[in-house]
């Protein structure tokens, strides 16, 4: 797949899940996490298609995933986390706003820095980046739900599924 398509296509659903998010939506565990892991998993597998990979752009990977996981959490801790109709939901603030904004720009000198530094361009998969960024988000906000007693939304029936009765 070429790449600019892909880059579209992640963040066409990056701004959808924002969107949804914004208005406030029921909190389902599946929701919260299944994006990120599948995300992180293919920034991973993009990771080993990149040719002559090296220590450095590992280092790099690593330092920037961490860094990832940590702006995630901190945008986490920014979320509207509330019981409505017996079951836990979620919004993005203004808060959650700027903390996206900051983000994006210290991401971006991170990667500048990075290739300065003797990464590859190619070792840094946006996948992987805003996998890792929904990761952190999606461990605190999941925590914040856990700590409050309130149930999770329930899982939505999928497409093909028959009804649970």
């Amino acid at each position: 797949m070429d790449t600019w398509m892909l880059v579209t296509i992640i963040a066409v659903g990056a701004v959808a899940v924002v969107i949804k998010r914004l208005m406030g939506e029921p909190l389902n565990a599946r929701d919260l996490f299944a994006p990120p892991l599948v995300l992180t998993g293919l920034g991973i597998w993009a990771l080993t298609e990149v040719k002559g990979l090296t220590g450095t752009d590992i280092g790099w990977v690593i330092a920037g995933s961490v860094l990832g996981v940590g702006l995630g959490a901190v945008r986490g801790a920014t979320i509207q986390v509330y019981p409505k109709e017996g079951i836990l939901y979620q919004r993005y603030t203004g808060k959650t706003f700027l903390v996206i904004i900051g983000s994006l720009l210290i991401m971006a000198a991170f990667g500048f820095l990075a290739v300065h530094m003797g990464m590859q361009a190619e070792a840094r998969p946006i996948n992987l980046s805003i996998g890792v960024g929904f990761l952190g988000e999606a461990l605190v906000v999941g925590a914040r739900g856990l700590s409050t007693g309130v149930p999770f939304a329930p899982e939505k029936p999928r497409r093909f599924e028959r009804p649970r009765i």
